[in-house]
């Protein structure tokens, strides 16, 4: 079983490489972003993995901190990206 979660976390770097170059090849900022989201879910999900192949039990909660900034580098992004969006359309970030 070990060989076989250590296999699945091989599996998901190289998905991970693959969002590599997407990032650099995207053609639009949320396609980079997507693709930076794919590294923080293949990140947690390659430690979880690691942890149970490797039986340290330890990386789990590495995993859940990386979890926690996913979450919010994401919402960081989209708060960014929605208020420069804003000011584009309508002129300026107060403008009715």
């Amino acid at each position: 079983m070990t060989t076989l979660y250590l296999c699945l976390a091989i599996v998901l770097l190289l998905s991970v490489v693959l969002g590599l170059l997407r990032i650099m090849w995207g053609p639009t900022a949320a396609d980079r972003m997507m693709a930076a989201q794919l590294f923080g879910t293949c990140g947690v999900a390659i430690l979880l993995l690691l942890a149970r192949g490797l039986e340290q039990l330890i990386i789990e909660d590495v995993a859940l901190v990386f979890a926690l900034l996913s979450a919010l580098a994401t919402v960081a992004f989209v708060r960014r990206a929605w208020r420069r969006d804003d000011v584009r359309r309508t002129g300026g970030p107060d403008h009715d």
